[in-house]
């Protein structure tokens, strides 16, 4: 801009003018660090509330009460009844001792227990080898099946403890719907992860369920995202690793998944030749046939 004559403003005006705009420019500097400090402060306040939930959701998790196990699982594990169906228990207590099945001994049927991780490859084969054919047996009336989910592999799923939420989860298809459980036991093992990668996630275990067609599928659903069995899973885990198998004589050193009990016999055959397996079914039966069938021999006579 020019000026011309009286127009041009003084030395005064000059310097008065730049006083103003600096005084404009010092008043937008000061709003400006007034602005950043309230979002930054906002900002610090918006991460220390998440870490604070973050951590108290930590914190509750572990120090949260143990509830009870789900509901059909006394024993540990869920029972098939000739037939194919569920027997049904209550829940196990905190604290309490599980409580035995107590086996046919009739030499008539095969009672089957198997104990089985989720994330475990092993178990995988026994499944996709024998699950199909157990169920066969199971309608026909040839034996039981008590299916007991443990996990031990909960440190090999890239910190997601898949072992231990897959077997919370299929406690809570039993304790809400017995009826579908070896549907889900099998639909697990179908869609098992590898180990070391983070497994399925909490949604994908839901969508399980719901393949299964199980009942109650809302209040499972909220089992999973709680974990609600975590205590009973790690309970259940730490009895099968340290105490006897219930109706066995099997020791507990070097136990391991896939542990497969027959009338009180382990398997230790092929875990993916469906004949080996079969033969070891009928064999251990005819073999508890023949002690509840064997005719006590007579004491000799003094006289």
């Amino acid at each position: 801009m020019t000026y011309g004559g009286s127009d041009r403003p003084t030395k005064n005006e000059r310097r008065e003018a730049a006083r103003e705009k600096a005084r404009q420019l010092r008043d937008q500097q000061r709003k400006r660090e007034r602005r950043n400090k309230f979002l930054i402060q906002g900002g610090v306040i918006v991460a220390v509330v998440a870490i604070a939930a973050l951590i108290g959701t930590l914190i509750w998790q572990n120090i949260q009460p143990e509830g009870p196990g789900p509901r059909n699982m006394a024993s540990d594990g869920i029972l098939y009844d000739v037939g194919m169906t569920p027997v049904e228990t209550v829940a196990l207590q905190p604290d309490e001792e599980p409580t035995a099945t107590v086996p046919d001994e009739s030499g008539t049927v095969a009672n089957i227990v198997t104990y089985v991780d989720y994330l475990c490859p092993f178990c995988g084969q026994f499944e996709t080898t024998n699950g199909d054919q157990i169920r066969t047996m199971v309608e026909s009336g040839a034996a039981t099946i008590e299916i007991h989910p443990v996990a031990i592999l909960t440190n090999r799923s890239a910190g997601s403890q898949y072992s231990l939420r897959a077997a919370n989860a299929a406690g809570c298809v039993a304790d809400a719907s017995p009826e579908q459980f070896y549907d889900y036991n099998a639909l697990l093992f179908a869609n098992q992860p590898e180990e070391g990668t983070t497994g399925l996630s909490n949604d994908e275990l839901k969508a399980l369920a719901a393949d299964a067609g199980v009942t109650s599928l809302s209040s499972i659903e909220q089992c999973i995202d709680d974990t609600e069995f975590k205590s009973w899973v790690q309970d259940a885990t730490n009895r099968f690793l340290s105490e006897p198998i219930p109706n066995s004589d099997i020791e507990t050193q070097q136990r391991g998944t896939p542990t497969v009990v027959v009338n009180g016999k382990q398997y230790t055959g092929s875990l993916t030749d469906p004949a080996e397996f079969a033969s070891f079914v009928l064999q251990a039966t005819a073999d508890t046939y023949t002690e509840a069938t064997a005719t006590p021999t007579p004491e000799p006579d003094d006289e």
